[in-house]
């Protein structure tokens, strides 16, 4: 199967708001997906969907080109981690552990047990009484010893310590590559979970503005700066998501061409400097940008 998941013009809407506007997506089987987008770009609403916890309002959604609504086969391989996680209020550790391994055809309990060990969590301690860290650490023991083959985190570090987020992104990496699988990582921490992502998708008022690998798209977008009319020439027919002066020098960001050669070796040859530009700057750029773009692209 070429796409594990797939959403042809798929909308949602809640009353008069409409969280994802025909959307049409499609996710390759064994590869980690980084879902990206501000406060109230459809993030959540999306991945709900795909977990079939929520119903489009219009649209088709395939999991293993499957509807997964009420399809026990397709969902007994979806493991859905979020931040508001709700537990029986009796449940202890090792309570979610025994469901979960009930739950998930490919659970791994020895690595579960190792995860326990490098979180440090208490298997006895009812989850209610679990710090808001040790409730997040719980939850990527969860999705990680699921080896489900649909893996999604939404913000699932929400708590948790610059280290216990080190372990969190080498232990999904290292299980990754042994056991490779669909994951769908929700977050916020763009530049620290970038290092794990091998594909974007960023979302805007429930549409995609960016579905592409991360070498690809780190290759076409750049950051240039030199004298502005210099700059100005240069930018001339490309899509520009940032723009900022300062004295005669212009600093411009840009998403060039697929290949990204053609727009480095211009740039060169005009004796701009190319400045290195991460993956948060340019989803803040993007996300901020779209109104400008669609003027400059009119001119």
């Amino acid at each position: 199967m070429s796409h594990i998941i797939a959403l042809q013009r798929v909308t949602k809407s809640y009353g008069g708001i409409t969280a994802i506007h025909e959307l049409s997506l499609s996710l390759a089987p064994n590869k980690i997906y980084g879902l990206l987008g501000r406060n109230g770009a459809g993030k959540t609403t999306l991945l709900h969907m795909l977990a079939a916890q929520l119903f489009a309002s219009s649209g088709d959604v395939k999991v293993f080109g499957e509807d997964p609504f009420e399809n026990e086969s397709v969902l007994r391989q979806i493991c859905f981690i979020k931040e508001s996680q709700k537990y029986p209020e009796t449940f202890r550790v090792v309570d979610v552990l025994k469901v979960s391994a009930a739950l998930f055809p490919n659970w791994d309990v020895n690595y579960a047990n190792s995860l326990i060990d490098d979180f440090g969590l208490p298997l006895k301690r009812n989850v209610h009484k679990l710090s808001r860290g040790m409730l997040a650490s719980l939850g990527i023991i969860v999705g990680l010893a699921s080896r489900a083959p649909i893996t999604i985190f939404d913000e699932p570090y929400l708590g948790l310590d610059a280290i216990a987020r080190g372990i969190f992104y080498d232990r999904l990496l290292g299980d990754y590559e042994e056991y490779p699988r669909t994951i769908i990582l929700s977050t916020h921490l763009i530049d620290e979970a970038s290092r794990i992502l091998e594909h974007v998708i960023l979302l805007e008022q429930g549409s995609v503005l960016i579905d592409e690998d991360v070498d690809q798209l780190r290759e076409r977008a750049f950051t240039v700066v030199g004298a502005a009319s210099t700059v100005e020439g240069f930018l001339v027919g490309k899509e520009v998501v940032h723009r900022e002066a300062f004295g005669g020098l212009l600093k411009a960001t840009l998403l060039g061409n697929r290949s990204g050669d053609n727009c480095r070796q211009q740039a060169q040859e005009l004796d701009l400097e190319i400045v290195p530009l991460s993956l948060q700057q340019l989803v803040v750029y993007v996300t901020s940008a779209t109104y400008e773009r669609k003027v400059v692209e009119s001119r």
